[in-house]
């Protein structure tokens, strides 16, 4: 009987360990490090660089993209923009036409 419970416990820790391999990875959270973030955001291109900082941008969907900064290889802040409609940037090249010299 003894034997039974030990190997009905050991199944159940193994069964909710191989549950939390199976949960949703987080792709950007504060204070994590750089390497971590660039094995699971290969889309990550660097944005800016400069005293100590390195700031990468990472597309979210066509609409909106993350601009992440890095201090010494931590996650320090999470910026979420909008890309400005297309249909926007025609009209303001049509009201303010190029000027030439």
């Amino acid at each position: 009987m003894r034997v039974i419970k030990s190997i009905l416990i050991f199944s159940f820790l193994i069964i909710m360990g191989s549950c939390a391999v199976f949960q949703p990875r987080i792709p950007y959270r504060i204070g994590m490090s750089e390497s971590k973030f660039l094995r699971q955001n290969r889309t990550a291109v660097i944005s800016q660089l400069g005293d100590g900082q390195k700031v990468y941008r990472v597309n979210s969907d066509e609409r909106f993209y993350l601009l992440v900064t890095f201090e010494n290889g931590v996650l320090t802040q999470l910026e979420e923009r909008e890309l400005a409609p297309i249909w926007q940037q025609q009209r303001i090249m049509e009201e303010n036409p190029p000027v030439n010299r």
